[in-house]
């Protein structure tokens, strides 16, 4: 059975998320990085997820791969690629929504009922957190999925109530 998932926002570190997948704001090479998905990388073991990720072969923007968690406490990271913000007018709301869908997708594939998701685009590629909470508040309540919880972690206060100003905005979970 499918239905909309309890959304939740958490002002924490994704890393420590005791669900069944977390996902990682990864670039097209799923190599490590900056922010979000160098901290995933750190706190996986970076040497086994750098050769994990390297067999997945990339990925575009919008699209979701898997790996296994490591050391993380989550059992999965799935790797998702958002688009870099170039103004809104170059499909960035497209991708960045498909991103969402395509790790609920890969999330469901996987069997997991609780997921964990940090503000894809926000950091090095530049999309404004207003406008990605929107994105992805919209996303995860029209997406039909097995998951069940969906925690959006923000690292910092901005996001934290970009999230929570969304959240409270619409109606359902």
């Amino acid at each position: 059975m499918t239905a909309v998932p309890r959304i939740e926002p958490v002002h924490g570190d994704i890393t420590t998320q005791e669900v069944d997948a977390v996902v990682n704001a990864a670039n097209e090479g799923l190599t490590d990085g900056a922010g979000v998905n160098g901290a995933i990388h750190r706190a996986a073991g970076a040497e086994e997820l750098r050769a994990a990720c390297a067999a997945l072969g990339g990925a575009k923007a919008g699209e979701a791969k898997a790996t296994p968690g490591f050391a993380l406490p989550a059992r999965w990271i799935i790797h998702a690629v958002g688009p870099r913000w170039h103004g809104g007018g170059f499909g960035e709301e497209l991708r960045l929504a498909s991103a969402y869908r395509s790790s609920l997708e890969v999330a469901d594939e996987l069997g997991a009922r609780s997921v964990a998701f940090p503000a894809i685009s926000t950091g090095v590629f530049g999309y404004p957190p207003d406008l990605a909470a929107k994105v992805a508040v919209r996303t995860l309540r029209s997406t039909p999925t097995r998951v069940e919880l969906v925690r959006l972690v923000a690292f910092d206060e901005e996001t934290f109530e970009c999230y929570r100003a969304e959240l409270a905005a619409g109606a359902g979970p």
